[in-house]
């Protein structure tokens, strides 16, 4: 019958679990404004309505040593009337339940947008034909059962795609347990992280392919998973996809003001700190240059920006600079007082989530600092550039207005952290620790390696709480909300230079490096060079970054 051996349960090992309560926020959410669909607990998407299920009961886990390591299925449960499954939900056992799934029927009415003369006219959902098994746990013995795991695909009928697995205890579900969603109405899925890895058998999570401000992806909150015994199904699930053009479930004005007044973090520099942020408008008000290719001699850039050239591409024909002399020293320190959030707000995840990108501008990026074993060498000139733009994202669920969890840039690249690992200053309100000198975001006070942290060789992030810090509740300004319409949000000026704000200034960086590693004892020499040469190439000359509009996750996702 079934002979594949891997996870197995004994029946007394089911029986201490209990289905869990899923994760809340320190405090309870507040009454959001009025407005269209956000936080209404149901969003449209032009031909299904969909709701987010967060609570689960038990189905089956697997079998390790230290469990805190396996994973446990779930299906949710407190679904609506009408409302069908489209999958069940996988989550690692070292983590607090956070998680969901959607559950969908057909939409009350069509959307406007639709165009009646192509409008399909076969349903939205669908009970699949069959199902697939794709996976099963027993120990190898000829009709034991108990405490097994079984994993089915349903297997859509012609034009339909599957967007879940089913999981069970014992036998195949019947039809009616799930639904098949028409073509047209899904997106491309692929695998975002590995849950589970174990014998033939591999479990992942999943996500939309096309993401970002314009990608219409949605994510169900289901799994994948393969098993190396049934070839051909890599990736057997697509994922929905929002087809209502005005995405309705997006917060309006009031709304964000609202979401940023509970949410809006705090951010710490460390207390070492000397190139503290400022507003753009202090920077340019106390000296900033834009200089033109060909000129040496520097233009005084108006306060807000209006003489920046705006558009265009970063060609290279301008750059911002700082001024020389007293002046230079004075701007690179910042100014704290006058320091300020700037927000982009933005769809994700086809509009059932928004993200505020909380942008923030220091005038200078002080050198690095290397760190090799219990030695730390200060570099003069490595790692420091004219201005310094870093930012952090909040992804707010728009089913509910619930924090889901905060994007930490870090120097070219981030990491997306859940709430239940964040730190919080009041409430709902999340602390940002900002690295001494680089700038980058981090979500807890400590010394961060870029480079190799096992082997303790690389850049110093460090971080702590301080007497240096900006509340972004009191200390924001909305530049950027497109989804919203023209001239709803005012774009400021400086916001359309799509130049570098900083010069390039290449350096032998490579010299200096290589008598630090002369020095090392030979047993670390080798690996210090390696660490090196992996080190991002802004550390070997100095070169101004480039504005939030120009960055990749200004219209696309964040990586991580």
């Amino acid at each position: 019958m079934f002979g594949c051996e891997c996870f197995y349960r004994k029946k007394m090992d089911l029986l201490p679990l209990s289905d869990p309560e899923p994760f809340s926020l320190p405090a309870p959410l507040p009454q959001w404004p009025h407005g269209q669909g956000f936080a209404s607990g149901k969003l449209n998407l032009g031909e299904l309505e969909v709701v987010k299920i967060s609570r689960f009961k038990f189905i089956w886990s697997s079998n390790l040593e230290d469990k805190k390591k396996g994973v446990t299925f779930y299906k949710p449960v407190g679904i609506p009337d009408g409302f069908y499954i489209l999958g069940h939900y996988c989550q690692s056992n070292d983590q607090p339940l956070r998680g969901f799934v959607l559950v969908a029927r057909e939409a009350p009415s069509k959307s406007e947008a639709t165009d009646f003369s192509t409008r399909v006219t076969s349903p939205a959902l669908r009970e699949p034909l069959d199902y697939t098994l794709a996976w099963k746990s027993n120990d190898g013995r000829e009709g034991s059962l108990e405490g097994c795991g079984f994993f089915w695909l349903p297997q859509p009928p012609e034009g339909y795609k599957s967007v879940g697995f089913l999981v069970t205890s014992s036998k195949k579900p019947k039809l009616d347990k799930v639904r098949c969603v028409r073509a047209d109405l899904t997106d491309r899925c692929e695998k975002y992280r590995v849950m589970h890895s174990e014998f033939s058998f591999r479990v992942w999570s999943t996500r939309p392919y096309h993401r970002g401000m314009l990608g219409r992806g949605v994510s169900v909150g289901t799994f994948s998973c393969i098993s190396d015994s049934i070839p051909g199904l890599e990736l057997p699930l697509s994922c929905l996809k929002n087809l209502d053009p005005s995405l309705h479930g997006m917060p309006n004005c009031d709304q964000i003001h609202a979401l940023i007044n509970h949410y809006g973090p705090t951010f710490f520099f460390h207390p070492d700190e000397i190139y503290l942020p400022s507003s753009v408008s202090w920077f340019f008000e106390n000296g900033a240059l834009l200089f033109r290719k060909g000129d040496s001699v520097g233009e005084p850039i108006d306060v807000g920006g209006l003489n920046l050239p705006s558009g265009g591409c970063n060609d290279g024909e301008f750059w911002i600079d700082l001024p020389s002399g007293d002046q230079r020293k004075t701007i690179k320190l910042g100014n704290l007082a006058s320091a300020k959030l700037y927000l982009h707000v933005k769809p994700a995840l086809g509009g059932t989530f928004t993200d505020i990108a909380l942008w923030i501008f220091c005038p200078f990026n002080g050198p690095a600092t290397l760190k090799v074993g219990i030695m730390n060498i200060a570099f003069n000139k490595i790692g420091q550039h004219v201005c310094d733009w870093e930012h952090v994202t909040l992804r707010i669920c728009n089913f509910t207005g619930e924090l889901w969890s905060i994007y930490f840039s870090q120097h070219s690249g981030g990491v997306w952290v859940n709430t239940y690992e964040l730190e919080y200053i009041q409430g709902n309100k999340a602390i940002i620790y900002s690295s001494r000198n680089g700038h980058a975001s981090f979500p807890h006070p400590g010394t961060y390696i870029q480079g190799s942290a096992k082997l303790g060789l690389g850049i110093r992030n460090d971080c702590a709480s301080s007497n240096f810090y900006v509340n972004s509740i009191t200390h924001y300004e909305l530049v950027a909300a497109e989804y919203l319409g023209d001239g709803i949000v005012a774009e400021p000026g400086w916001l359309q230079f799509m130049r570098k704000w900083g010069p390039t200034i290449v350096y032998d960086s490579r010299t200096e490096l290589d008598k630090i590693v002369h020095v090392l004892p030979v047993m670390l020499q080798s690996s210090v060079k390696n660490i090196f040469y992996k080190l991002p190439v802004e550390l070997y000359g100095e070169e101004g970054p480039t504005g939030p509009k120009e960055k990749n996750n200004w219209v696309g996702d964040e990586r991580g």
